[in-house]
């Protein structure tokens, strides 16, 4: 925000995971990143980095009854948690000494794994552990700081606001801004008063961190509670709509892509046979995840860049699709051959065979498995979120890590699934009765 107002602009934020964050801002999705993002030689190669606003080192975290664990050394053998493609995962690779290094896409699944004692430790910026580690009642920050990093502003490279950004932060570091925006939030340290050449000592109260210090963490009755999940259905509803329409457009798009497929399949030429069982056997026999990731981050390499919205209803669309490929296949390989050759000596073409008398049957006898993809296309729909997708998961997640209530949110938002599932149940039972056809 202080940024933006040096520069006369309006801030909006865009969802991304953190793995996705520069391959997001090269493709155009956004202009800035300031995310904790740390200055690396091999990110200045694809990106533009200011000048650093926060200079911080790497902690240790560990369980308040843990009493071997001092120093980073002293987690030989151990399993050791830390964020995945941050400059602490390669400290943590670079030791001597083995350890086993797990690696997380969000800072609070770490912390919370910790606490419960799936890792030994956690090693991690010493900003995320003051707000993580350090007011969590079953952990507490060991050691030293390890190791040295700057946080900076990116941009694309070449970007016009690169400039414009590196001299608005070091207006904001000269007039004292950034430094009463960090005491403010209670991260003003000293290494970055030393690269600033300022007191270390704070001149104001951590008003923020101390407000936040007293609200996480802690218990909640259930009164609160239930007025905070009553407050929380407006997002999910936004979450679950967009939920659905992505589900139901992809889902559309799956049974027009599967019959097309399957038709192709079973009474096309022999090239349209060999594409429709390529398509089958390499969408079906990968993992939809790295289909979406290839439609999103990969497809710009060629020249093609799709947005969010799209890029999922085509990835789960053909996914699905040559799921449905087989059920179709399977309901008219089920329809008796006489079938067709009466329809034959009828007068009847192939194609008016298969509208009037092959199809109605075999859609009819499929139906129970395409409303089962549908339901799992439903909750499949939660892995667009690594595409920028902010839908009823991503809402969840996002809930969830901010109030440390996984399981109360996460309760609430399986019922919203369950609700927006149940009518499609519902239809799909009553269109399997033969009247309908």
């Amino acid at each position: 925000e202080a940024i933006a107002t040096k520069l006369g602009r309006r801030v909006q934020f865009y969802q991304n995971n953190w793995e996705g964050l520069i391959e997001g801002l090269k493709r155009n999705d956004y202009d800035v990143v300031v995310n904790g993002l740390e200055i690396t030689p091999d990110r200045r190669e694809v990106v533009d980095f200011s000048r650093p606003y926060y200079i911080t080192a790497e902690v240790l975290s560990v369980r308040r009854s843990e009493n071997s664990i001092h120093k980073l050394e002293d987690a030989k053998g151990k399993r050791v948690g830390t964020l995945a493609a941050s400059l602490a995962q390669r400290i943590l690779s670079e030791q001597e000494f083995p350890m086993e290094v797990v690696t997380y896409s969000e800072e609070v699944h770490m912390y919370n794994d910790l606490a419960i004692g799936r890792t030994d430790a956690v090693f991690m910026d010493e900003a995320i552990a003051l707000y993580y580690a350090k007011p969590h009642p079953q952990l507490k920050i060991v050691g030293d700081l390890v190791g040295h990093m700057e946080y900076g502003v990116a941009t694309r490279k070449g970007d016009s606001l690169s400039r414009a950004i590196d001299d608005a932060v070091a207006e904001l570091i000269a007039d004292g801004s950034i430094r009463r925006i960090l005491e403010r939030w209670g991260l003003w340290n000293p290494p970055t008063a030393q690269a600033w050449k300022m007191d270390p000592a704070p001149q104001t109260p951590a008003v923020e961190y101390d407000r936040y210090l007293k609200t996480a963490f802690t218990e909640v009755s259930w009164r609160d509670r239930f007025r905070r999940y009553v407050g929380f259905m407006p997002l999910l509803a936004k979450g679950a709509l967009m939920t659905l329409q992505i589900s139901v457009i992809s889902m559309a798009f799956a049974i027009l892509v599967g019959l097309i497929t399957a038709v192709s399949r079973l009474y096309g030429p022999a090239p349209a046979r060999w594409a429709a069982v390529a398509f089958v056997e390499v969408f079906r026999g990968t993992p939809l995840l790295i289909q979406l990731f290839l439609i999103f981050y990969g497809l710009p390499h060629i020249g093609i860049r799709l947005d969010p919205f799209l890029s999922a209803v085509i990835g789960l669309g053909l996914n699905y699709g040559a799921c449905e490929a087989e059920n179709y296949r399977a309901g008219i390989l089920s329809i008796p051959k006489a079938q067709m050759d009466a329809s034959f000596a009828l007068g009847m073409t192939r194609g008016q065979s298969l509208r009037h008398v092959i199809l109605p049957q075999a859609i009819r006898i499929v139906i129970p498995p395409v409303t089962n993809d549908f339901i799992a296309l439903l909750k499949d729909s939660s892995l667009v979120s690594v595409i920028t997708m902010v839908e009823l998961t991503a809402t969840y997640g996002q809930l969830a890590s901010t109030y440390f209530d996984y399981l109360g949110i996460g309760l609430l938002t399986a019922a919203v699934y369950f609700l927006i599932g149940l009518p499609f149940v519902r239809i799909a039972r009553r269109l399997e009765k033969p009247s309908h056809f």
